[in-house]
């Protein structure tokens, strides 16, 4: 007898695809987004074969969007939108006044309505923050000045389309010209919305700033990483709820602020880690779900409004971002990495699709047109990038020889180092010297480290006291950042990527520290390793007999076994005191 379980057939189905597909874009250098979203068109009404689900995934997409929105909100600082605030906020700004007005027109021309025009226009004037933050780190230039201004310009961007999803369902009456309001009656819904909302500001601001760290602290007492990872997860869907039912504002305002309060503690990282994975799962579930609204037919049906759109999203709200940076005060350099960074529209675009859709306001075509655009331009926004390197490269050589002018001081933002030249797309070592990136040149008979945590940079302190010659891999950009500035070499990103261990030259190593062993990643990264230098020595430790023995097995040298050396200090000091 056959069972119908829609709830887990759509779930399996779509990570099921998601997997094949994101893995297919990420062989080919494209972002794994890409392949979520056309695993939505597979398993879609659109196309044949297996069918999820409509209902049960929006609704597994409404989760997709609190936990993506408590994601953007966890990398959320005001000191970074601060530190660029002169040209991230005005021309975020504007550059969305001038994209909305590009869509008004085109839907004009198609003979939409006003309200239909503004909806479409806010949906193509937002850039993905996922897709950014990704090829910022691929090409080495998150913490370059160009990186810095282009996240602040995002976070603007993310703000403001926060309001905006609070917005649409508050004035879709007006939108949708499905009922007529007049000018009391929409100032008063206005007034209403917008109290609303800063009611729920000052709620967060004077209560959850206080409640949510004290809340976290206690769970931390427990000292349990499962409690704590619960207790994340359900601050994020908590204030989402409380948000739509206390305060009539939507799921994102109340996730994003979780997000961005916890940011400001101490327990940011630990409570990205801990929600990281349930984020992950759902946010391409949300991705999925997106692709499955979308009709592949409309290339063929309506292939020059799609053409239109992509050049609005592509070309024209980039060529206001580049003249907008350019009439700041900045370079071109810097105005081009901004119009590259932003020629791409991701997330937000589908959350306010969705809504669109949800709300009547925008026609099933529109939504096409914007789905449409967002794959075609998130497919060629890593080639942009890869254009935007050759010309920085030849820009920088012009320099050298006296035939470029000589960068504005105004572009100093702080005085953190930036990127002069944008790294290879392979994983490569560097470090800071002054202002410039320097890639570290080839090395050997020396000593790799793996993890620059508390054990890590103990450790690193002892071999640079010894005169020992230290190459760094490390995932976390903060860290990796510190370390270049003080001329230490390192790789940036996971261990296990393709060629990270070659950017650190293993091969030509004599030692290997493991410091932070995860036992899967840790047996992983030694087989690699050995495979690469057969004569290399191997340091890790573990935390119990079965993972020494593991790593021994793989092909490690020595093991520290931690419990051992805990027991052993510990009756050191016993002997001490007695």
């Amino acid at each position: 007898m056959h069972h119908s379980f829609p709830l887990v057939e759509t779930i399996v189905g779509g990570l099921f695809f998601a997997f094949i597909f994101g893995f297919a874009a990420q062989k080919l250098r494209m972002p794994p987004l890409v392949g979520y979203l056309l695993a939505g068109i597979m398993v879609g009404p659109y196309t044949n074969g297996f069918t999820a689900d409509m209902h049960l995934s929006q609704q597994l997409a409404e989760l997709g969007v609190i936990l993506l929105m408590f994601g953007v909100g966890l990398h959320f600082s005001f000191r970074d939108l601060l530190a660029v605030k002169r040209v991230a906020l005005p021309g975020a700004l504007i550059q969305i006044i001038l994209a909305t007005l590009l869509g008004v027109f085109l839907a004009w021309l198609a003979g939409w309505g006003i309200g239909s025009g503004i909806v479409f226009g806010l949906a193509l004037s937002c850039a993905s923050t996922v897709v950014l933050i990704a090829a910022l780190q691929r090409w080495h230039l998150a913490d370059s000045t160009r990186g810095r201004i282009a996240t602040g310009w995002l976070i603007v961007e993310d703000i403001a389309m926060v309001f905006v999803l609070v917005m649409i369902p508050a004035l879709a009456p007006i939108l949708s010209g499905q009922g007529a309001v007049s000018s009391t009656e929409l100032m008063y819904l206005l007034g209403k919305t917008s109290i609303q909302i800063v009611a729920f500001i000052v709620v967060m601001m004077l209560l959850g700033r206080r409640l949510i760290p004290w809340s976290l602290q206690r769970v931390v007492g427990t000292g349990s990483p499962e409690l704590f990872r619960l207790a994340v997860v359900a601050i994020a869907l908590g204030c989402a709820i409380l948000a739509n039912y206390l305060f009539g504002v939507s799921f994102a305002l109340g996730a994003f602020f979780a997000g961005a309060i916890i940011s400001e503690t101490s327990m940011n990282h630990t409570a990205e880690e801990a929600s990281g994975g349930l984020r992950d799962f759902f946010t391409v579930l949300f991705f999925v779900s997106v692709g499955m609204l979308f009709d592949p037919s409309i290339i063929i049906r309506e292939p020059w409004l799609l053409l239109a759109t992509l050049l609005i999203v592509v070309v024209g709200k980039s060529l206001g971002a580049f003249l907008i940076v350019r009439l700041l005060g900045y370079s071109k350099p810097t105005a081009l990495t901004i119009a590259v960074a932003l020629a791409q529209i991701g997330e937000f675009s589908f959350m306010i699709a969705s809504l669109g859709a949800v709300y009547k306001i925008l026609p099933a075509l529109a939504s096409d047109l914007i789905l449409g655009s967002a794959l075609i331009s998130i497919v060629v926004n890593p080639f942009l990038f890869v254009w935007l390197n050759h010309y920085q490269i030849k820009h920088n050589q012009d320099k050298e020889t006296g035939q470029a002018a000589k960068q504005p001081d105004n572009e100093a933002l702080s005085s953190r180092p930036y990127a002069k030249v944008a790294a290879p797309i392979e994983p490569v070592s560097i470090l800071f010297t002054g202002e410039d990136m320097v890639i570290a040149p080839p090395v050997s008979d020396h000593t790799v480290l793996i993890g620059a945590n508390k054990v890590g940079q103990s450790i690193l302190d002892y071999l640079q006291k010894m005169d020992e010659t230290v190459y760094v891999q490390e995932n976390h950009l903060a860290l990796a950042t510190e370390l270049r500035a003080r001329q230490i070499p390192v790789a940036y990103g996971h261990a296990l990527s393709e060629g990270m261990l070659e950017a650190v030259y293993v091969q030509t190593a004599r030692n290997l520290i493991i410091s932070a062993p995860e036992h899967a990643e840790t047996v992983a990264l030694i087989q690699a390793a050995r495979v690469l230098n057969p004569q290399l020595n191997i340091i890790t430790f573990s935390i119990n007999s079965d993972d020494r023995q593991a790593f021994l097995q793989a092909g490690a040298t020595s093991v520290v076994d931690t419990q051992h050396m805990l027991a052993d200090e510990i009756m050191n000091i016993f002997k001490a005191v007695s």
